[in-house]
């Protein structure tokens, strides 16, 4: 029993150290942080993780029209984080290169673990101070000959001004970066026009009819006349359409693939905000590097605890020192990461990001081998074994919106909710939940739906299996300049909002906020 519970704790542990390094070793890092009704806006790479018991509701199963008020109620605050900010010229928007940085106390050297404030003005094109904040920062700190580096805490006062503060956890020569990803004007233009259509994406359908195929129009909502496939879940109301072919069943349907659709929702004046010398600019081009010192103290360090699930986060969270991970509230210890999976369940449901994890456990343990499910391609299901340790791992896609150029099967394609809710689940069982880059170019309440539904059978798992750990991983970043009105992470930001309010009342939640 003893050797039990401590293989469990060690996977908790590891499952900590795995996912800071994956997010160390696969995205780049960043932060932005704003305050406002006690949620700030930050770009970070965020996970929530779950292991709790709920309190039983009256119902676990929602009704319609009861999701669509719990809709309908989240989106009305995200629409209060990101007032409308209407402008009729470039110039009177927030201009990285007329914005002031201060550091506050400067000093030559400064001590290990001291804080290092730096007060932002922010200005337009013609120099004049902003009145308001919203602007969409990434603040960061890094020494790349020590493989070092840390985001900042960054508060929106929202009057033009912001406190920028970093936690100074290494010594050497520390670089400090403020970025202005976005200007407040155009995260206002780029959350109006998120949510005015369905058509940034065209999907292409393939139906089988004989012994040949036919193609049609397919997506999250088709404005046509003509005869249409409804792909519904009824429960949790969820769809997904297809113009019907002639004289084939909609159960025809095999493959899919989607392309990028030529259009735009913002003005020329708010796309060129968007231009790539417009987005991610440096404010701090002008600072030297700082040199932080150890500076001998009596202060006694207190002695850490070791992390587990369940402990609040704090921001910024940690920094990586030579490529590895170091949490701020609790210690990590190496564990060998076979002896830690022995005997567990994982279900990896979600995107590629995730996917990744699968690669990443593959490549790690060479005795973890592949199962040949008779599918092809990178989108179709994966399970790797080890039979001697009894390690079962499976990588599973989440259903509509999916997007690629590369055609996918969609024979057995299912919703995250159905795939959980068929989950015994128990103290060896481990479920990790990524979604949300696919969902970026659609209306907001297309992953609000998704995310309460995902709530939803989450909630029941722990019902029925209160032991099974639930790890709900939030994004990963993109390329700042690219496709902005798509894929910007400003999107991923907001989803991160939403998931952080959908899944407040379990008890004992952990939101740990990768934010490198």
């Amino acid at each position: 029993m003893t050797m039990k519970i401590a293989n469990h704790k060690s996977l908790l542990v590891l499952l900590f150290i795995l996912a800071s390094w994956i997010t160390f070793a696969v995205i780049q890092n960043s932060t932005k942080l704003r305050t406002a009704l006690k949620l700030p806006f930050s770009l970070h790479h965020w996970n929530f993780v779950m292991k709790t018991q709920p309190e039983p509701p009256p119902n676990p199963i929602v009704s319609p029209t009861e999701t669509a008020l719990r809709i309908q109620r989240i989106m009305e605050k995200l629409d209060q984080l990101v007032p409308p900010r209407p402008f009729t010229n470039v110039s009177s928007t927030t201009s990285a290169t007329h914005s002031r940085a201060t550091v506050l106390s400067p000093r030559d050297t400064y001590c290990r673990g001291d804080r290092l404030d730096v007060l932002l003005e922010m200005r337009d094109h013609l120099g004049r101070r902003k009145e308001y904040g919203g602007d969409f920062l990434r603040a960061r700190m890094s020494s790349p000959a020590l493989k070092a580096g840390a985001s900042g805490k960054v508060t929106d006062f929202n009057n033009g001004t912001y406190l920028v503060s970093f936690t100074l956890f290494w010594e050497g020569q520390v670089s400090l970066s403020v970025l202005l990803i976005h200007p407040s004007e155009g995260v206002s233009a780029l959350w109006r026009a998120r949510n005015q259509g369905y058509d940034r994406v065209i999907f292409t359908g393939q139906f089988n009819r004989g012994t040949s195929q036919v193609n049609t129009d397919c997506a999250l909502a088709l404005n046509s006349s003509a005869e249409l496939c409804e792909y519904l879940d009824t429960r949790d109301q969820e769809a997904f359409y297809c113009v019907k072919p002639p004289n084939v069943p909609c159960a025809a349907l095999t493959h899919m693939h989607s392309k990028n659709k030529d259009v735009s929702y913002l003005s020329k004046q708010e796309r060129s905000l968007f231009e790539r010398s417009n987005v991610g600019v440096e404010m701090m081009a002008k600072f030297n590097a700082i040199t932080v010192s150890k500076c001998h103290s009596e202060k006694t360090v207190p002695v850490k605890r070791q992390c587990k699930f369940g402990m609040a986060s704090t921001i910024p969270s940690g920094h990586v020192w030579k490529d590895t991970w170091n949490p701020v509230s609790c210690s990590l210890a190496a564990i060998e990461m076979k002896e830690c999976l022995r005997g567990k369940f994982i279900y990896l449901l979600g995107d590629s990001t995730i996917r990744q994890w699968m690669e990443y456990f593959k490549s790690s343990i060479n005795t973890l081998k592949s199962v040949d499910l008779h599918e092809s391609g990178k989108l179709q299901k994966q399970l790797a074994v080890d039979l001697n340790e009894n390690i079962n791992i499976q990588w599973q896609r989440h259903s509509y919106p999916l997007i690629g150029s590369l055609t996918y099967s969609v024979k057995e394609i299912e919703y995250i909710a159905q795939v959980i809710d068929r989950i015994g689940g128990e103290k060896n069982t481990i479920i990790v939940i990524s979604l949300g880059q696919h969902f970026r170019p659609f209306p907001i309440d297309v992953f609000i739906r998704r995310a309460l539904n995902i709530h939803d059978a989450v909630q029941r798992l722990l019902l029925r299996s209160p032991e099974t750990v639930v790890i709900i991983k939030a994004e990963n970043i993109r390329e700042m300049n690219v496709d902005v009105e798509r894929f910007s992470d400003f999107h991923g930001y907001i989803q991160y909002l939403a998931l952080k309010d959908i899944f407040q009342d379990l008890n004992k939640i952990k939101k740990e906020k990768y934010t490198l």
